[in-house]
């Protein structure tokens, strides 16, 4: 698949890692220019762009970028992508640490929700609560014991679908964790953010959560 990715920081640089090594073509763009990717990119093998030419021809297009940078993407970002392409946010809302106050956010709208408003396109929620390292260092085949769970999140089954197969091609299993209205489910300091568990243990710790927000993640 021809898969763009804007943002390289921990969660991005290891995307580009594992993608590259199974095959896919793969775009990186960050905030700082092609020019500060040289390593990443003779490392894998991926081309470093403009973050506005990230998305061009993509099937699928991963933003993983702080949130509070997310209103400030150049407009048109999607606009010579694949006309099915499909948008991953792997966000998270950190207030206090990083992004401030985000009203709406705040209110209790999803985060996913908020970031798909300001993106203009539909989005699927998923890797968010992943260790970047876990994605490289613990990909295992179908049936292992060790093989770990991630859950997605998003409205478009096509889309949804795309990515939980892209996803077990990379080693993981995936739980189907609702409409995108339910993705609080997976955001910070629920049971599910950072668990490495199987499905089952995925889709208890989704059960398990609270639509309250922690006042640990409150601004």
């Amino acid at each position: 698949m021809k898969i763009g990715i804007i943002g390289a920081g921990n969660i991005g640089g290891s995307l580009t890692r594992r993608l590259r090594a199974l095959g896919h073509d793969v775009s990186v763009a960050n905030s700082r220019g092609p020019h500060t990717l040289t390593a990443l990119a003779e490392e894998t093998g991926a081309t470093p762009v403009h973050a506005t030419e990230a998305a061009r021809g993509a099937e699928v297009v991963v933003v993983t970028i702080p949130l509070k940078n997310i209103p400030d993407l150049p407009s048109g970002l999607f606009d010579e992508a694949a006309e099915d392409a499909v948008v991953v946010d792997t966000n998270n809302y950190y207030p206090k640490e990083r992004d401030g106050r985000i009203a709406e956010i705040e209110d209790g709208l999803p985060e996913s929700r908020w970031t798909e408003r300001h993106l203009g396109r539909p989005v699927v929620k998923a890797f968010n609560g992943t260790y970047a390292d876990d994605i490289v260092e613990r990909p295992r085949p179908v049936g292992d014991p060790e093989r770990i769970a991630f859950p997605v999140a998003g409205d478009d089954t096509r889309a949804k679908r795309v990515v939980r197969d892209l996803m077990e091609e990379m080693g993981f299993d995936t739980v189907d964790a609702g409409g995108l209205d339910e993705s609080w489910r997976q955001q910070p300091d629920t049971p599910v953010y950072g668990l490495r568990g199987d499905v089952e243990q995925v889709r208890k710790a989704l059960a398990a959560a609270s639509p309250e927000r922690p006042a640990a993640f409150r601004a």
